[in-house]
């Protein structure tokens, strides 16, 4: 039986009393506004409260994004999004394909920058410029809606068709034998290291920093005890980044570079937008990576909530038909919500990973959409890239110890005064229950997540 079906008059009482109970609960944490609807297996509704209201969904957006991109994708996209190197005169050029996956690490074993680096290698010994080519999407490298403060964090760092290492800069601090504090990573940017090493015993590690977009100086300040702290910072260019880390690897190679590291982007256009374009054919390339198959990079996505992730499986989408913009992205969304039977009112996305305080969406709109998905042909496949309650992923510490250990399968969501929590369980009856949970205008200092674990423990209790 699809969403929306009838229940029968003992349902319908039994669904009331539940609502009334579960709202009881909620009502326990102040000034929230919530939303939740359950459907048993056979799609009965048997609990709806502010079912059609609408709310930030955080990174619930990420089921609409990885489910567009199973709807969109061929599984064998992954072979495209192979990142390419070349020679071009005296340069070497790395051509990004959306790969999210690429690294630059020395202990890499599969989709390795060093690959690629080998190539260049063993074709020359010096080379001029070492370029980075992000141009197959247009340059969009934050979405609408995302709060300024977290461009220098790893939850919001540039997006871009040529990514290496999640575009994070990973950073050791430690004390310095003889005094002082020591900072530990690639050169990439100028640090300004003003943290304190006079820790106050029994005083825990607080360390601190901030860039402006576009600055090379990232300032660090705080105080670092005994253990040593790593720090992972975000990338404003990532396509600059990539071939800074190429020429690295390069001389690592004894390859001379005796040029400079540049970046060749497609500016953004407006007429990026719905327009439909042949994918041009790519030059000869010196060598290319393997990247992982679309389900593996699906489940870092919704399993670690990786925002870069997302965005990148929004804009490979909306490269199917389209320029590779956001707003193609979302165009392949709304295919798929009007194929689940979503009215359009009752969601609206900005970008992939739920970043943007712009994203609404309805419970009962959630709620229809998984099962929508279960019902196609991928259905299964998607569902297993969910995080589990009390195993893995970001659920890993929710629900321990309780009737619901291993047995929900759900995305979570956490934005500023947001909490989101959308996927099935299994209730002591047997049966599987679908439902969408959201919390919004959480008061600071404040958390929803409690009440809602506690009342999803009483749904599946009770149905």
């Amino acid at each position: 039986m699809l969403a929306g079906a009838v229940a029968g008059p003992a349902a319908t009482d039994d669904a009331a009393e539940a609502g009334t109970a579960i709202r009881a609960m909620l009502a326990a944490v102040p000034n929230t506004r919530f939303g939740l609807v359950v459907t048993d297996a056979a799609g009965v509704e048997r609990i709806a409260i502010a079912p059609d209201d609408r709310f930030v969904p955080a990174s619930n957006t990420k089921i609409l994004t990885t489910a567009a991109a199973y709807a969109t994708l061929p599984m064998t996209d992954h072979d495209r999004a192979a990142t390419g190197i070349r020679i071009e005169g005296r340069n070497v050029v790395l051509h990004g394909a959306g790969d999210a996956r690429l690294s630059g690490a020395r202990d890499c074993v599969v989709d390795c920058l060093a690959t690629l680096a080998d190539a260049v290698a063993r074709r020359t010994r010096v080379v001029a410029d070492v370029i980075g080519d992000d141009s197959l999407f247009p340059d969009q490298r934050w979405s609408p809606g995302m709060g300024w403060n977290n461009i220098p964090t790893r939850s919001g760092t540039g997006v871009s068709a040529l990514t290496v290492d999640d575009n994070e800069l990973v950073l050791t601090v430690s004390r310095a034998p003889g005094g002082g504090v020591r900072v530990d990573g690639p050169d990439y940017y100028r640090i300004d290291n003003r943290i304190d090493n006079r820790i106050a015993s029994g005083s825990r590690t607080a360390i601190a920093y901030d860039r402006m977009p576009g600055s090379d100086r990232l300032r660090l300040w705080g105080s670092i005890g005994p253990a040593p702290e790593q720090i992972r910072v975000g990338i404003d260019d990532p396509a600059h980044f990539a071939a800074w880390t190429l020429a690295r690897l390069l001389r690592e190679r004894g390859v001379r570079v005796t040029g400079t590291v540049g970046t060749r982007h497609r500016p953004y256009r407006s007429t990026d937008d719905g327009a439909v374009v042949a994918r041009p054919s790519a030059p000869p390339m010196l060598a290319t990576t393997q990247p992982a198959p679309l389900s593996d990079d699906v489940a870092i996505t919704n399993k670690r909530s990786q925002n870069l992730h997302a965005e990148l499986l929004l804009r490979r989408a909306g490269a199917v038909a389209g320029t590779g913009s956001i707003a193609d992205g979302v165009r392949q969304v709304a295919t798929m919500m009007a194929a689940a039977g979503v009215p359009r009112t009752a969601w609206d996305v900005s970008d992939g990973s739920g970043m943007s305080t712009y994203n609404r969406i309805t419970p009962r709109a959630m709620v229809r959409l998984l099962q929508w998905i279960d019902r196609q042909p991928w259905g299964t496949a998607w569902h297993a890239t969910l995080p589990v309650a009390g195993v893995d992923g970001t659920l890993a510490r929710r629900f321990r110890g309780t009737a619901l250990a291993g047995k929900l399968s759900a995305k979570t969501g956490s934005l500023s005064g947001t909490s989101a929590l959308a996927g099935t369980m299994r209730a002591a009856s047997g049966q599987v229950l679908t439902f969408a949970f959201y919390a919004n205008d959480i008061p600071e200092g404040v958390s929803a997540t409690p009440a809602m674990d506690a009342a999803l423990l009483a749904v599946a209790a009770r149905f």
